[in-house]
């Protein structure tokens, strides 16, 4: 006589669908640019950089933005770094409605949440490398021991820890802008916002820097925007964003 299996009871369906595995929930974007607008004023009229820009980057992206000189790439990142304000539009950033920090809360949200680095360093020459690295650490109130100690840290982790006691004169370009870098990053921000890093650097040096932009990208879990006009490094990011007639789109080299 053949014997049948017992039919499943509602204890083991329950728990063969606890076994199965949960869809996860999409992640938030860290960026979200909504409509976005820039106008200026000019003798000759009002001059649009874009209109209707719109943007998501999500967590851990690194993402080049590339385009003609003027097409308003530095502008954006100003934007997203609340340097500067939309004509009209929405700027989310790290949870943030950027565009409606006033300039002492754009201040404070940059020195907590954004590393920003540009094509010149602007390192202030009377003071040492150290001294450079732990200065966005004393504008937040850190005791200067505390502030110098993370600061030798991240001379260490960008490779100049015996380059401390060095003021930016006696610096190679390349070293300026690991010295640049280390700045950026001694708050431990979670955006990384880079306006040509390695636009003043020769090409073994620019490579050599954006190793190390990549290499903190990924170590410390940043999420990092970086305009260039230099299309090799840009196709070793995420994803490249072209601007171009006040627009973004996806960009293949």
């Amino acid at each position: 006589m053949t014997q049948t299996s017992p039919a499943a009871t509602p204890q083991t369906t329950r728990s063969a669908r606890a076994e199965e595995p949960r869809p996860q929930a999409a992640q938030a974007p860290i960026i979200q640019l909504q409509n976005l607008e820039k106008t200026y004023t000019t003798a000759r009229g009002a001059l649009t950089l874009f209109s209707g820009l719109n943007l998501e980057v999500q967590p851990g992206e690194m993402v080049a933005i590339v385009g003609q000189s003027g097409a308003g790439k530095s502008t954006l990142l100003h934007i997203l770094g609340a340097l500067d304000a939309p004509t009209a539009g929405t700027v989310t950033c790290a949870s943030v409605n950027v565009a409606q920090l006033s300039p002492r809360e754009g201040a404070a949200f940059r020195n907590r949440e954004i590393g920003y680095v540009w094509q010149f360093h602007y390192l202030l020459p009377e003071f040492t490398a150290l001294e450079n690295v732990a200065m966005p650490l004393l504008a937040r109130g850190l005791r200067k021991s505390e502030a110098l100690a993370a600061a030798a840290k991240w001379l260490g982790e960008v490779g100049l820890e015996d380059r401390g006691d060095h003021r930016p004169g006696e610096l190679s370009g390349g070293e300026q802008q690991r010295v640049a870098l280390a700045r950026a990053l001694v708050n431990n921000p979670r955006l990384l916002l880079a306006d040509e890093p390695t636009g003043d650097l020769d090409e073994s040096t620019a490579g050599c820097v954006f190793d190390l932009i990549e290499r903190l990208h990924a170590s410390h879990g940043l999420t990092s925007i970086l305009v260039t006009h230099n299309m090799e490094l840009a196709a070793r990011c995420s994803r490249i964003l072209r601007l171009e007639s006040g627009r973004l789109a996806a960009y293949t080299p």
